[in-house]
């Protein structure tokens, strides 16, 4: 049975370059979710929901491979980020924050699929599992790059982009700021982690 790999299939979206941003077209894709708030060093809550999306996540890659016939390489955890005042993004106040967490999932699986991998979370246990959602992001025009190093190093990259790039090309943030987590952290050491750094805009142009 071959195995997809969606990061491959669809390079432009899951490899930016490293030290400029680029502009790239979102499609509409299916995502598990957990929403929550806090810290994601310290809240358990952010423990929890990283948990039961990967259960979830892996329930449904069996089930796939069992009633479909169809394999894939469980994509990468990301995130939507916000919070009240944008800025204790660049301050790291990460108590201020808030989250949804997601893992993107094949178009071809079923929502009786999804479903059913929701309530696998639910019954092992997984803490956040009655918090799982099946959620659609159609996000359209964005800019993205790499960052490689430190979660608490994304500052300078960020001021970057809402200072200059965003200013300098005619266009404004809208929606939440987007991050595809490419390394494990449990493993990486943080000068290695490689982050996707994802914001969808709008043209100001006049």
């Amino acid at each position: 049975m071959d195995k997809v790999d969606l990061k491959r299939e669809q390079r432009a979206l899951y490899a930016p370059p490293t030290g400029r941003w680029v502009e790239v077209t979102v499609p509409p894709m299916r995502y598990l979710a957990v929403d929550g708030q806090g810290n994601p060093e310290t809240a358990q809550a952010y423990q929890d929901a990283v948990a039961a999306l990967f259960t979830a996540a892996y329930a449904a890659k069996f089930a796939s491979r069992q009633q479909l016939g169809r394999d894939y390489v469980v994509l990468p955890l990301q995130g939507l980020w916000w919070a009240e005042d944008m800025s204790t993004f660049r301050t790291r106040e990460k108590d201020c924050w808030s989250w949804r967490m997601l893992i993107r999932q094949p178009d071809w699986l079923t929502d009786e699929i999804l479903t059913a991998a929701i309530d696998h979370a639910a019954r092992k246990g997984a803490a956040a599992g009655g918090h799982l959602q099946i959620v659609t992001l159609d996000e359209g025009r964005c800019v993205q790059t790499l960052h490689v190093g430190s979660y608490d190093d994304e500052g300078p990259t960020l001021t970057d982009l809402h200072d200059r790039y965003l200013p300098a090309h005619h266009l404004s943030p809208t929606g939440q700021h987007h991050e595809i987590y490419l390394s494990d952290a449990r493993r990486t050491a943080p000068a290695k982690l490689r982050t996707i750094l994802r914001q969808p805009v709008v043209d100001t142009a006049p």
